[in-house]
C-alpha cells in the first residue's frame, strides 16, 4: 500500500547494519550537547535578535549547491536548535555543501508565532538571491532540511508558492524549491494537534493564529498539507525510535501528498530517535547526508 503513495524505503536494507554496533538512541540531552564549526558569515535579515541567518561556505570557488536548515524546538526558544544544527552543517560543508543556517522569531518571541515566524523563515530563504552572486551560491541546486518543527516550516517555504493571494504572508515570486526534507517533521496542524500538543504542548493559536472575518481558516496559509499540491518533492524522514514525531506521522503525510498528485517517499532510520535525525555524530546520518546529496544532484 504505501508503494501507491511513494516510496518507503527501509533504510537498513540501504545501510546494512547502520546503528547494529549497539549506539544507543540520541536523547535530548545528547542533541542539546551538540556542535560544529563556527558560520562563515552571519547575516541579519531583521532588526530583532533571531532575525537572522548563518552561512557556512566551503573551500574553493564554488558555485556551491546550497542546503537551507530550518532547526526545531517545538516552535519555543526553550530548546536552543540553531547551535545544534552546526553540526550537521560542518558535516555538509566539508563535503563541498554550503549551507544556509536559519534562525527566526518563535512563538514565545515578541512578533514571533503567526505572522512573523513564517515572514522570518520566507526571508531568510528568499535573502540568498542577494547573497548568491557575491558567496558564488548555485541556486539552481538547492534543498531544504528541517527538523521536527522546522521540518513544518521549511515544507511552509517550500510550498509558499501556492498561498493564496489574500493571505499575510504571500508574496509573489519566492525562491523556488524542488525538494524538501523533513527530518521528524509536524507539518500537517490541522490532523496532528493532538500530536503537537502532546510532544511540544502548543496550541494552534501559537502556531497557526486565531481565525477572522478575514482568515476564517487558520490552516489554509500555515499548514503545508493545506497547500498540496506543491509539485515539491517531499522526503519524510523518521527514526524508528521517533516519539515526538512517528513514522506513522510521515506515512500520512504521504499519503496525502501522493493523492493530491505530489511525490513523497519516507524513510526509517533503523534506531534512531527524534535526535539523531539531525546529529552527523549519529550512525543515522550516512542515511539523511545521502538524501541531501541526492536532492543537489551529487
Amino acid at each position: 500500500m504505501l508503494n501507491k503513495m511513494g516510496r518507503t524505503l527501509l533504510a537498513a536494507a540501504v545501510a546494512g547494519n547502520v546503528g547494529a554496533a549497539g549506539a544507543a538512541p540520541m536523547t535530548l540531552q545528547d542533541y542539546l550537547a551538540l556542535s560544529g564549526p563556527a558560520p562563515t558569515q552571519h547575516v541579519a535579515y531583521g532588526p530583532a535578535p533571531s532575525q537572522f541567518a548563518e552561512l557556512f561556505q566551503p573551500p574553493g570557488d564554488g558555485p556551491f549547491p546550497v542546503a537551507v536548515i530550518v532547526h526545531g524546538g517545538c516552535w519555543t526558544k526553550e530548546f536552543g536548535g540553531i547551535t545544534q544544527m552546526h553540526n550537521m552543517a560542518g558535516a555538509l560543508q566539508q563535503q563541498g555543501i554550503a549551507v544556509w543556517n536559519v534562525e527566526y522569531r518563535r512563538f514565545d518571541e515578541e512578533g514571533g508565532g503567526y505572522p512573523g515566524m513564517y515572514h522570518d523563515v520566507a526571508t531568510a530563504l528568499d535573502r540568498l538571491r542577494v547573497l548568491a552572486p557575491e558567496r558564488r551560491l548555485d541556486l539552481s541546486r538547492i534543498v531544504l532540511v528541517g527538523h521536527s518543527a522546522g521540518g513544518h516550516l521549511a515544507q511552509w517555504a517550500a510550498a509558499r508558492a501556492r498561498l493564496p493571494r489574500s493571505s499575510p504572508l504571500y508574496v509573489a515570486d519566492p525562491l523556488p524549491v524542488p525538494t524538501v526534507i523533513s527530518l521528524g517533521g509536524l507539518a500537517d496542524l490541522r490532523n496532528e494537534q493532538s500530536l503537537i500538543k502532546i510532544s511540544c504542548d502548543r496550541d494552534m493559536a501559537q502556531l497557526a493564529g486565531t481565525a477572522s472575518a478575514a482568515r476564517p481558516d487558520i490552516f489554509s496559509d500555515t499548514s503545508p498539507a493545506e497547500l498540496l499540491p506543491t509539485g515539491v518533492r517531499t522526503v519524510l524522514i523518521h527514526g524508528e525510535f521517533d516519539t515526538i514525531s512517528p513514522l506513522r506521522a510521515g506515512q500520512d503525510y504521504a499519503r496525502r501528498a501522493h493523492a493530491a498528485g505530489d511525490h513523497a517517499e519516507v524513510i526509517v532510520l533503523p534506531g534512531g530517535s527524534h535526535y539523531d535525525e539531525v546529529a552527523a555524530s549519529s550512525p543515522s546520518w550516512t542515511i539523511v547526508s545521502a538524501q541531501i546529496r541526492k536532492a543537489l544532484g551529487l
